[in-house]
C-alpha cells in the first residue's frame, strides 16, 4: 500500500456537505475564535522572554518577522479552509495535497501543536492562580496539591499532582462536550476582557515612554551571554521572531472548526485573517510599550513571568489597578487558550479517526450537542498527565516548532493543489502563488532552525514515536487504503447519529 495515496477531494467535499456536527458558527465568533486563542501566555510572557534572550527592545521586529511568516501561512490557510470546509486544519489539507504519510506526519506534529500546547498553559494557570491568590487573599495552594511529582520545593516538598491545572481542563472540557457555540460564546467575553486590558496598558503606557531604553535598538554582539548569532543583532531578530511565534499560534486553529461554520467559504477567511491582523497590530504596539517602559536587560533578572505587572508597578506610577488587571486578564487568556486548542486537538483527531487512522471512537457524535464528546473525554485524560504529572518547564518550544512544520506544509500544498487541480473553485485564493507559499515556507523554515538544539531533537523524538504508531496501526487501517474506496471516492459517514 502506497505511502502517498491521496484522500479523493470528491470525498472531503462530499463529507463537508453532510456533516454530523452542528454548524453554529459565523464570521464574528471566528475572528473571536481566533483572538482567543492567540492573544494569551504568548503575549503576556514571551514578549519579555524574547528581549532578554535575544532580541532586546528591537522585539518589535521579531513580532513583525514572525507576522509577516504567519500572514504567508494564513493566507494559503484561507485558501484550503475555504475550498475545502472540513475539519482537521492542516492534516486535512495534506492528505488531498501531498498523500497519507505526510498526513499522518503533520496530523502527528499538531498533537505538538494543541495537546502539548493546552497541558503546558494549563500548567501557567495553575501558577498564575496562586500568584494571584497570593497577591489578592494572602492564601496559596499547598505546593504539593499544585506541582507535579518531579517539582520539589526549596523546603523539600514533594509535588503530588497539580489540581488546578486539572481543574481549568475538566471545566473547558465540559464546555466543548456541551456545543461549539456555547463554547463560542464564553470565548467572546473573555476576549472582550483580554482585549480590553491589552488596550488599557498601551494606552496608560505610553505617557511613560522611555527612549533611553531603545538605544541600542539591536543587542550587541559584545553583550554576555549574547555571542551565539541568533542572541543578538538581526540573529537576535530571528532568534526572538522564534520565541514569539508562540504568541501567534491560534489563528490556525480556527480552521480545525471549518465544519462548524455557517458559510466557510466566506467566513473563515474573514476569521483566519482578520483575527491574525488585529492581534498583529497589537502585538506590535504592546511590544514597543513593555520594551520602552522598561529595560529590556530587567527581564533578565525580574519580571519575566509576571513581566508586564513588573513594568506597570516599577515604572507606571498610579496605575497599580492595572497590575490586578492584567493579573486577570491573563488568567482570562490561558483559559481561551486552553479552550481553543482543545478545540483544535479533537477536530484533529475526529478527522484522522474519520480516516481510519485512529480509532473510531474519536469520531463519535454526541446523539444530542452534536459534539465528538468521546474525543473531548480521552483528549482530556491524555493532556491531564501531562498537566497533572509533567513540569511545564519539559514542554520548551515544542508546540511551536511543530507548528512551524505544519504552516511550511500548508504552503507547500497550496502550490501542489493549484497544479493538480486548476479548474477547482476557489471562494478564496491566495495571491502572487507561487511566490507568497514559497515566502512563507523560507520564514517558518527560519524560525524552525533558530530554535535550539534540544527542541530540534526533542521534536524529531516525537516524530519517530508518530512513525511507529503509524507503521503499526494507521497504514493498515486506513480507510482509504481499501482499493474500491479508492476507486469510487465513496465516504461513509462515521459519527452517524
Amino acid at each position: 500500500m502506497s505511502l502517498t495515496r491521496k484522500k479523493p477531494l470528491e470525498a472531503l467535499l462530499q463529507q463537508a456537505s453532510h456533516s454530523n456536527l452542528k454548524r453554529t458558527l459565523t464570521a464574528k465568533s471566528l475572528v473571536a475564535l481566533g483572538v482567543g486563542a492567540i492573544i494569551g501566555s504568548g503575549l503576556f510572557i514571551r514578549t519579555a522572554a524574547a528581549s532578554a534572550e535575544a532580541a532586546g527592545p528591537a522585539v518589535v521586529l521579531s513580532f513583525v518577522v514572525a507576522a509577516i511568516g504567519c500572514a504567508f501561512a494564513g493566507l494559503c490557510y484561507a485558501e484550503f479552509a475555504a475550498m475545502i470546509p472540513i475539519a482537521g486544519s492542516a492534516y486535512t489539507y495534506a492528505y488531498t495535497t501531498m498523500g497519507e504519510f505526510v498526513a499522518w506526519v503533520i496530523g502527528w506534529a499538531l498533537i505538538l501543536e494543541y495537546a502539548l500546547g493546552a497541558a503546558t498553559v494549563s500548567i501557567g494557570w495553575s501558577e498564575y492562580l496562586n500568584n494571584v491568590l497570593g497577591s489578592l487573599f494572602g492564601a496559596k495552594i499547598p505546593f504539593e496539591w499544585c506541582h507535579s511529582p518531579m517539582d520539589v520545593s526549596a523546603t523539600g516538598v514533594h509535588g503530588i499532582f497539580n489540581a488546578p491545572a486539572l481543574l481549568i481542563l475538566l471545566l473547558l472540557t465540559l464546555l466543548l462536550i456541551k456545543g461549539t457555540q456555547e463554547s463560542a460564546t464564553v470565548n467572546m467575553i473573555i476576549v472582550i476582557i483580554k482585549l480590553s486590558i491589552v488596550v488599557a496598558f498601551i494606552a496608560a503606557g505610553w505617557q511613560f515612554i522611555n527612549h533611553a531604553n531603545l538605544q541600542p535598538y539591536t543587542v550587541p554582539a559584545t553583550t554576555p551571554g549574547h555571542e551565539a548569532f541568533f542572541k543578538h543583532g538581526w540573529g537576535g531578530i530571528l532568534g526572538g521572531a522564534g520565541i514569539v511565534f508562540f504568541a501567534f499560534i491560534g489563528f490556525d486553529a480556527v480552521s480545525t472548526a471549518a465544519q462548524e461554520t455557517k458559510d466557510p467559504g466566506r467566513d473563515m477567511p474573514k476569521g483566519i485573517l482578520g483575527s491574525l491582523a488585529l492581534c498583529t497590530i497589537l502585538y506590535i504596539l504592546f511590544g514597543y510599550v513593555l520594551t520602552s517602559v522598561c529595560n529590556w536587560k530587567e527581564f533578565k533578572v525580574a519580571g519575566k513571568e509576571a513581566s508586564v505587572a513588573y513594568a506597570v508597578q516599577h515604572h507606571m506610577p498610579g496605575f497599580g489597578w492595572l497590575a490586578t488587571g492584567i493579573s486577570v486578564a491573563i488568567l482570562a487568556g490561558f483559559s481561551s487558550v486552553i479552550l481553543v486548542m482543545l478545540l483544535g486537538q479533537s477536530r484533529v483527531f475526529y478527522s484522522m479517526a474519520n480516516d481510519g487512522l485512529l480509532p473510531k471512537l474519536f469520531s463519535d457524535v454526541h446523539p444530542k450537542f452534536r459534539t465528538p464528546y468521546k474525543c473531548n473525554i480521552v483528549l482530556f485524560l491524555f493532556v491531564g498527565v501531562f498537566a497533572g504529572f509533567i513540569p511545564g518547564s519539559l514542554a520548551g518550544d515544542l508546540t511551536s516548532i511543530g507548528t512551524l512544520f505544519a504552516f511550511v506544509l500548508v504552503c507547500l500544498g497550496v502550490i501542489l493543489m493549484r497544479r493538480s487541480e486548476p479548474s477547482l473553485q476557489r471562494p478564496f485564493r491566495t495571491p502572487m502563488v507561487p511566490l507568497v507559499p514559497i515566502l512563507g515556507m523560507l520564514v517558518c523554515g527560519g524560525m524552525i532552525i533558530s530554535l535550539d538544539i534540544n527542541t530540534q531533537l526533542t521534536a524529531l523524538v516525537w516524530m519517530i514515536i508518530g512513525l511507529l504508531v503509524y507503521f503499526l496501526y494507521g497504514r493498515s487501517h486506513s480507510k482509504w487504503g481499501e482499493p474500491e474506496v479508492l476507486r469510487s471516492g465513496a465516504v461513509e459517514q462515521p459519527g452517524s447519529i
